[in-house]
């Protein structure tokens, strides 16, 4: 368990220029202090003390305002940025190198007694607000926009923005870019890459050509109309 802290703490200075040393880590990254919290809870819950476990998770939350259920699955180097008001919900996985930002839910749809929260991939990128909501699939190296609403599953290497989300096209695919061990808030790389604005757009561009087109159509027809009354008048 130490050792695993221990990659936590230091997968905080490869997606964090603000961060100097471990021990400014260690103390002032509520993310961190959520994570060594869910790991102790999770240690006493899969050893069926779940009550104890339960009661430990929830100093956590009162301590650092993220809500992590011990019986959820977390990887390995999860960095939790800012983190005020990340839940994640009983039955969520989270792969390894995911990068998780403040007010993001792992939410449940169904009140069965199984699994009904999402699977995270590894090297997934949540901006900040995001909502995933239900057992969906996040592949490997998604990117959710801030402020998404993802209820159905995600590709590996695809970028989604939106409510509800939907891919976005033009994205470029993150294991790709040179920038691809980080990428803020999980957005696509041009921040007005919208799919519905986009289509939008085009359609704008075509309605504009219509009607120039029809302009053009109605002023040959009024010269031929004005050719043919001359004609007819001579």
């Amino acid at each position: 368990m130490f050792k695993t802290i221990m990659n936590d703490i230091d997968s905080v200075f490869a997606r964090d220029p603000a961060a100097r040393t471990r021990f400014e880590v260690l103390l002032c990254y509520p993310g961190v202090h959520a994570l060594i919290i869910y790991r102790f809870s999770n240690f006493l819950w899969r050893r069926h003390l779940k009550l104890i476990g339960r009661f430990i998770s929830y100093i956590g939350r009162f301590i650092t305002g993220i809500e992590i259920h011990p019986g959820a699955t977390i990887g390995q180097r999860l960095f939790i940025d800012h983190g005020m008001g990340v839940v994640i919900g009983e039955t969520s996985t989270i792969g390894n190198d995911v990068t998780i930002y403040h007010d993001v839910t792992l939410g449940g749809t169904s009140l069965a007694a199984s699994l009904r929260h999402p699977q995270i991939g590894n090297g997934v990128i949540i901006g900040a607000g995001a909502q995933l909501l239900g057992p969906i699939k996040i592949g490997n190296n998604a990117r959710i926009g801030s402020n998404a609403v993802v209820v159905k599953d995600v590709a590996s290497e695809t970028t989604v923005v939106g409510v509800p989300a939907r891919v976005v096209p033009e994205a470029p695919i993150p294991s790709k870019v040179k920038e691809k061990s980080f990428d803020a808030y999980g957005g696509a790389k041009d921040a007005e890459s919208d799919p519905v604005a986009d289509m939008i757009k085009k359609m704008q561009s075509e309605m504009e050509f219509l009607n120039a087109r029809i302009n053009k159509l109605e002023s040959e027809n009024s010269e031929l109309l004005n050719s043919a009354t001359k004609w007819e008048a001579k």
